[in-house]
């Protein structure tokens, strides 16, 4: 649950399923396009690798992928499969290290967390399930982040 409140004597309960994971790899553009891949699983090197592969296969033009600096972006196995994935327009792109506020998909999930997804769908796995996934398939449809308004007063 992403927030909450109670009166200061008064005891809340909130029932929730245990050990229950759903994990999103996204990439989403300035203009809203957004490419996303979902797992119950952790996300791993090889997960990244793959639907980074996938993306490589499908673009028509240059494209430049912007990665944060997480272990499992720059290990080894991301290393070798690189200039595969140059050969085929595909260039990663590595934010400075502790510039969370640069990397644009975190903004996707913070307002999909404290905007489009309710309260009451995360009491359920499939209804948080359902919600992620109606969620990440209307961004740029019925659902448009205006970056501009994250961009340069640091909110």
């Amino acid at each position: 649950m992403p927030y909450g409140w109670q009166f200061k004597d008064e005891n809340v309960c909130v029932l929730s399923e245990k050990r229950y994971k759903f994990n999103v790899f996204g990439l989403i553009s300035r203009d809203n396009r957004c490419i996303w891949s979902s797992t119950e699983k952790s996300i791993n090197a090889n997960f990244i690798i793959e639907q980074l592969d996938r993306l490589s296969l499908s673009i028509k033009k240059e494209t430049v992928v912007v990665l944060d600096n997480a272990s499992l972006h720059k290990g080894k196995k991301m290393k070798e499969i690189m200039a595969i994935w140059q050969e085929r327009g595909l260039f990663i792109f590595f934010l400075p290290t502790y510039s969370p506020k640069l990397n644009i998909a975190e903004t996707l999930w913070r307002v999909m967390k404290t905007k489009w997804i309710r309260t009451q769908d995360y009491m359920r796995k499939d209804d948080l399930s359902y919600a992620i996934n109606r969620c990440l398939t209307n961004v740029g449809k019925e659902l448009k982040i205006n970056f501009k308004k994250f961009s340069d007063d640091g909110k």
